[in-house]
């Protein structure tokens, strides 16, 4: 019998921003995929493109718009999607000629505009895709995407109005994804979304079976049946809700990774309620150290904000004596930029001057730097195990369950030309930075 061929119709595809902009990228090109597409590698080689924007700080938005000027000037036909694509005047002010705007999430919308202007024969011969559908990220880890939306109302922060409110994955379905990726030979799952913690509340916890028990569509019950997939389990986005302790009691077993990925933003009380974070009156200090009793090698890695409407410079260093205090072991700090839209453009607060802020980050990095320095040093001896990410001509770039993948540190095994991206292996640390490790393969 001779193989059907045909000439698939070839799309590109531009994801920029967050983990979770990427798995909406996934899901899109999964369909895509299972209807006859194929991805482009270049725009030369391209039918139409799509590009996923990212619209939360102005620095974002002004990518996105370049990345969609790059993708017009090489292709000219372009599909417009993702946070940006809320808002569409942005776009088409600089942008009138791209096909089509969606939002964030309206995978639909994305695949009939592409079917629109781009149309294919399905040829179920040639459309196999695999069960775990298509992946951005390498084979031996996956972002796992449990829900969409957030009921917070962060004066800073525009995403709920880009993405709604909390819409939260039934527990069965997220298993069963992670289940399959666990199967297909993923070693590292990482658990993405707005507000991770908050996780089934929309639901009311709603119960549903998986692995002859029934399961509650809530944070902790979540975490607990990931630990059963024998896989790295890292945890992202977790609000300090007084639940999460019973995560790190999970961690503290070992069932899953001993990291917390937590959005701190500030430590003034006063920043905080303009701010109007979630568990702002939260003893985090006191949590922090608790936690670390619990599992002494916890990594806590978060974010922050310097240079919000109203900063003083008291309440700038009382944020450099909590992180004093805290010891966070990852940091990012980020300068306060004004987001169109958010509730903070109102307060009347005094704007901070972009050379204080400036300023500020900068005291800020160089204290976080210090303290890294300092954590790492300490595990210079140790042996640790790690994951192959990257394989150079003289070493291999790994990282420990201290490490999420483009946001935290590397181990550089200076003697692991051989391995193999996807491998475990143990290694003795050796040397270390102020955010990097080095280490040789264990004897």
């Amino acid at each position: 019998m001779a193989t059907p061929t045909r000439k698939s119709p070839k799309v590109g595809f531009v994801s920029l921003g967050c983990p979770k902009a990427l798995v909406d990228s996934e899901r899109i090109l999964t369909r895509l995929r299972a209807e006859g597409y194929k991805v482009a590698p270049s725009y030369a080689d391209a039918d139409l493109v799509v590009v996923n924007t990212c619209g939360f700080i102005d620095a974002a938005v002004d990518e996105s718009l370049d990345a969609i000027g790059e993708a017009l000037a090489q292709n000219g036909k372009v599909i417009v999607t993702g946070c940006l694509g809320a808002q569409p005047r942005k776009i088409l002010e600089r942008h009138p000629q791209v096909l089509k705007i969606t939002g964030p999430q309206r995978y639909e919308e994305v695949l009939a505009a592409v079917h629109e202007h781009l149309p294919a024969k399905h040829e179920p011969f040639l459309d196999l895709i695999p069960e775990t559908g298509v992946k951005l990220t390498p084979r031996h880890y996956a972002y796992l995407k449990i829900s969409e939306g957030c009921n917070h109302h962060c004066s800073f922060c525009i995403i709920p109005s880009m993405r709604g409110r909390l819409a939260s994955r039934p527990i069965g379905e997220v298993l069963r994804e992670a289940d399959a990726l666990a199967r297909a030979g993923v070693k590292e799952i990482l658990v993405i979304s707005q507000d991770t913690s908050a996780y089934g509340v929309d639901l009311k916890y709603a119960e549903e079976p998986w692995r002859g028990r029934q399961r509650r569509t809530r944070f902790y019950d979540l975490a607990e049946a990931l630990g059963e997939l024998k896989v790295w389990i890292r945890l992202h986005y977790v609000y300090p809700y007084p639940h999460v302790d019973q995560a790190v009691e999970l961690m503290a077993d070992g069932r899953v990774l001993p990291y917390l990925d937590i959005p701190f933003q500030h430590a003034s009380a006063r920043i905080l309620k303009l701010m109007r974070r979630p568990a702002a009156a939260e003893n985090t200090l006191e949590r922090i150290g608790a936690w670390r009793r619990a599992v002494p090698d916890i990594t806590i890695r978060s974010t922050f904000i310097v240079g919000f409407p109203g900063e003083t410079e008291e309440e700038f260093s009382e944020l450099l004596d909590w992180l004093r205090g805290a010891q966070l072991d990852r940091v990012g700090c980020f300068e306060y930029s004004p987001v169109e839209g958010a509730s903070a453009n109102a307060l009347a607060e005094a704007v901070v001057p972009d050379e204080v802020k400036h300023e500020r980050r900068e005291r800020f990095m160089e204290l976080a730097a210090e303290i890294s320095a300092k954590r790492l040093k300490k595990k210079i001896g140790r042996t640790l195990q790690v994951l192959i990410d990257r394989v150079d001509d003289d070493a291999a770039i790994a990282r420990s369950s201290s490490d999420a993948p483009e946001i935290d540190g590397v181990v550089r095994i200076v003697d692991g030309a051989r391995l193999k991206v996807g491998d475990w292996a143990q290694v003795r640390i050796t040397k270390s930075g102020p955010y990097d490790l080095e280490a040789q393969l264990a004897k």
